[in-house]
């Protein structure tokens, strides 16, 4: 049963390089029923809303089976919230997802598949910084991206609520189809 493991928000913001200057992709797991919005994740933030957040990606989902293939390429853990996620799901293959599938989380909350992430240069800082160099072009071709997601119906989802697929538009394209890596 695909079902998700964790809803993770910012625990902290921490500096960063970028054009910015802070980043929010320090993400960790809440405890017990919390609220989906529009917007994603009550108490989550983004510190970049020109590339992160907005209706369109007010949520980023990350599988556990993918996070586990970088624990083996990576050498070490990387708990649900490392990627930046707000869900980390379990069960189901997101990156399989087409544009515009819906899921329902729990008993009401309801997404739509909207666009892959694009992995950016805080990304790569946050995994490894030079230690990781190619971080973007080694995530990319590896294509575990994980989808950014529209919220469609709101509610309260928590660790452990089922995730059902509820609608796969006929046609669309999938998740990965149109994604060119950065290369």
């Amino acid at each position: 049963m695909p079902r998700l493991l964790a809803v993770c928000v910012v625990r902290q913001l921490l500096p960063d390089a970028g054009t910015i200057g802070v980043t929010a992709i320090d993400k960790q797991p809440v405890e017990g029923a919390v609220k989906i919005g529009p917007y994603g994740v009550y108490a989550d933030v983004q510190a970049d809303r020109k590339h992160h957040g907005g209706l369109d990606k007010a949520l980023y989902a990350y599988a556990q089976e993918d996070a586990a293939h970088w624990e083996g390429e990576l050498g070490r853990e990387l708990p649900p919230g490392f990627f930046g996620e707000n869900l980390r799901t379990e069960g189901i293959d997101v990156n399989a997802a087409l544009i515009g599938e819906r899921w329902r989380i729990g008993d009401r909350v309801e997404v739509e598949v909207t666009m892959p992430r694009t992995p950016c240069q805080t990304f790569a800082r946050w995994v490894g910084g030079p230690d990781e160099r190619g971080w973007v072009k080694r995530f990319s071709a590896e294509r575990r991206l994980g989808p950014y997601l529209r919220v469609v119906t709101g509610g309260r989802v928590r660790a452990g609520d089922e995730i059902v697929v509820v609608h796969r538009p006929e046609g669309a394209p999938g998740l990965l189809e149109g994604y060119r890596d950065p290369r």
